[in-house]
């Protein structure tokens, strides 16, 4: 891994069931997260993603480009537009610095309303040792 390494983009389908399971997963029990009547009585036009399932669908994101080795350092995420029912995220990162073992990532989630969500993550990726080269 080097700096300017781009990930190869992830798309995520936006369902109701996922929003839900999401903020109920994190127990995040605010209406607007599971309830479209009452997410609409507070100017909402559907349930949204609450930042607890996007911080971490951005995690998934970086572990599966990384590999099962990889540890998360540290996740900074920025929220924008919201993730409703019926679209698709498509997440995007690009390796912005690399100190040893440690990447810098930066990453950005796209819907159809614009940025979702913006950020940073700093990944640790254990360099492997081949055994053979050692003898």
């Amino acid at each position: 891994m080097k700096a300017g390494d781009e990930l190869a983009p992830l798309e995520i389908p936006i369902t109701r069931t996922l929003i839900v399971a999401g903020a109920v997963a994190s127990r995040d029990y605010q209406d607007v997260h599971h309830d479209a009547v009452l997410a609409r009585e507070k100017g909402s036009p559907d349930v949204f993603m609450n930042i607890l399932t996007t911080n971490g669908l951005v995690g998934r994101y970086i572990t599966d480009h990384f590999g099962p080795s990889a540890r998360l350092r540290s996740v900074k995420i920025r929220l924008g537009a919201p993730n409703y029912p019926g679209d698709t995220m498509t997440l995007t990162g690009t390796v912005t610095a690399v100190e040893g073992e440690v990447a810098e990532v930066r990453v950005t989630g796209a819907n159809g309303l614009g940025h979702h969500v913006t950020g940073t993550v700093r990944v640790a990726v254990p360099v492997r040792s081949d055994s053979s080269e050692a003898s």
